[in-house]
């Protein structure tokens, strides 16, 4: 049946491709926070500091212009709201040395302009961490959405247990020139940041043949640096395959690094691998998880169903409208209201074995409440499902999660599962800040990307995304006991039928990250409506294949 042992039966114990990085729904992110490390002062920052800042930060802003950045091509789709990009950092023979997360937070007025917030966390993990480089850095940039020119940047670092906090206005409207010699100082007309100047770089067009040549400031370090775009290649990561743009990074007045960065070749050019060498080390930033979260909606129609497909009853259970005396914040209110999900939803399915039409076990999903939980504000989702009847083997499986309303990560996991002789009871908490989830008791930590999801939260978070048909997203799913990417297709329209219903569908292809990628063949029919309820789920597993359908009930007036 369709459950969470079929996750966990395809994946545990095989290899961890993706251990840490950043990803496919919602967060910070890293492209220039490498570029912090280059400032230490301490003998490895020549090495995989200095580098990674260089692969990282002049990889993604080598080519924010040839003359000015005023006059460079500038594409605005570069910048898509929702964004969230995890990159996975190795270093020599240290596998997973960091991870790297990029994030397109919002574009609403901060400080006063209208502007594009983007975001970047950069960690090193494991011995890199322990005992070379402890970085733990956070860098925010505010850009005009008209030419991707910051107006104001943000950096928070973290280095031997010390946090400092900097920030930076940049006069670009105007240039200096109208302001006087004391108010001249830390302003640089038209010049980019670490993380603007990844974005710059994406909004370029980056044809074959093309050369760009820019300097990019930060903080007292500036960097000049030209990129080549050589070509197209076909690039294999963890993710999948790419079509890739390719181009070369020279350092001016530096050492060769043999900088090579991959960018997807479409109108996002997402990075999808940098490649560096320095004395005979490599380093590699590959793209580990993406998720691009559906924009803010205006329309009155969220809830609109397909005619003649009723919507199963919820349980009595508060609105999300929200009380005066609620303390959740306005921000993570106005957040929450616009998912495809109220609290109170509940999902029923009849789970199928085999060809026959006999039901073998139910499944259910709910969206039980919002509050306050483990000192944190939250969404519980649950999930359960046993078997019953004709079932070959005996099933309880009950997990419980806990999420931010924001963005649906989960910050605690809760698993009680039996079947037939297996037994699994674990507790486990995930620190989305440092990439890390902690089980409970035993006190094991097991490194995860940043934007790690559960394998419930995995499932409504699915619901948020851009669904475009041949569209592909890619998360960090935490499979009992081991994170795995997972990629979420959108293969095709259908049309299926439920309960005598024909209902419109959007069919899904769930694959992983391991050696045989689609072995489960796990298939997701979505309604093909703003809130894309899971119509279907059908896998193949040692019994046979299974089906879990929804069960459609007609909803009655309140």
């Amino acid at each position: 049946m369709i459950k969470p042992a079929i996750l966990r039966d395809r994946i545990s114990g095989t290899n961890r491709s993706v251990t840490r990085s950043l990803r496919m729904s919602l967060r910070h992110a890293t492209t220039c926070h490498y570029h912090s490390l280059v400032q230490r002062k301490l003998e490895f920052s020549l090495t995989f500091a200095k580098l990674a800042a260089l692969i990282i930060c002049l990889a993604g802003a080598g080519s924010a212009q040839q003359t000015t950045t005023s006059q460079a091509p500038f594409d605005a789709a570069a910048y898509r709201v929702g964004e969230r990009l995890t990159y996975n950092v190795n270093y020599s023979q240290f596998i997973s040395a960091a991870h790297v997360e990029l994030f397109v937070a919002g574009r609403d007025n901060f400080f006063g302009r209208e502007g594009i917030q983007l975001r970047a966390h950069v960690e090193t993990n494991g011995v890199v961490n322990v005992a070379l480089l402890s970085i733990n850095n956070d860098y925010t940039s505010y850009v005009f959405p008209d030419s991707g020119l910051p107006y104001r940047s943000q950096r928070v670092v973290r280095q031997a247990g010390r946090t400092s906090e900097a920030s930076v206005d940049y006069n670009q409207p105007a240039g200096t020139d109208a302001l006087t010699a004391q108010l001249r100082v830390g302003e640089f007309a038209g010049t980019l940041d670490l993380l603007s100047a990844v974005y710059r770089l994406r909004a370029m067009p980056l044809a074959t043949g093309s050369s760009y040549l820019m300097s990019v400031r930060n903080g007292d370090e500036e960097y000049q640096a030209q990129i080549k775009v050589s070509g197209r290649e076909l690039i294999k990561t963890n993710v999948g395959s790419f079509n890739a743009i390719a181009t070369r990074v020279n350092v001016k007045k530096g050492e060769d690094y043999d900088i090579r960065a991959y960018f997807s070749d479409d109108q996002w050019h997402v990075p999808v691998l940098i490649t560096a060498r320095y004395h005979g080390s490599d380093i590699q930033v590959e793209l580990a998880a993406s998720a691009l979260t559906a924009p803010a909606r205006t329309s009155q129609t969220r809830g609109a169903v397909e005619p003649g497909t009723p919507l199963p009853v919820p349980t009595p259970t508060p609105s999300s409208t929200r009380s005066a005396a609620d303390p959740v914040n306005v921000q993570a209110s106005a957040t929450i209201l616009d998912l495809p999900f109220k609290i109170g939803e509940q999902l029923n399915y009849r789970v199928y074995l085999g060809a026959a039409n006999v039901q073998v076990g139910t499944i259910t999903f709910e969206v039980k409440s919002r509050g306050r939980y483990f000192n944190r504000n939250g969404l519980m989702f649950s999930a359960s499902a046993q078997t019953g009847g004709p079932a070959a083997i005996a099933v309880k499986d009950q997990i419980t999660s806990y999420v931010d309303p924001s963005t649906l990560l989960p910050f605690r996991t809760q698993l009680n599962l039996s079947e037939g002789k297996y037994h699994e009871a674990r507790n486990y908490n995930l620190d989305q800040d440092r990439g890390a989830a902690t089980s409970e008791g035993t006190r094991e930590r097991i490194e995860v990307p940043v934007g790690t999801h559960d394998l419930i939260s995995a499932l409504y978070a699915i619901r948020t995304f851009d669904l475009t048909v041949q569209r592909s997203n890619a998360i960090s799913i935490m499979a009992i006991h081991r994170p795995r990417t997972l990629t979420v297709k959108a293969a095709r329209r259908e049309t299926i039928e439920l309960n005598g219903q024909k209902i419109s569908a959007i069919v899904l292809e769930l694959r992983t990250d391991d050696p045989e990628p689609d072995r489960l063949q796990v298939r997701i029919w979505v309604g093909d409506d703003a809130r894309h309820l899971p119509l279907r789920i059908t896998a193949v597993t040692d019994l046979g294949p299974v089906r879990a359908d929804l069960v459609i009930l007609p909803t009655t007036a309140r």
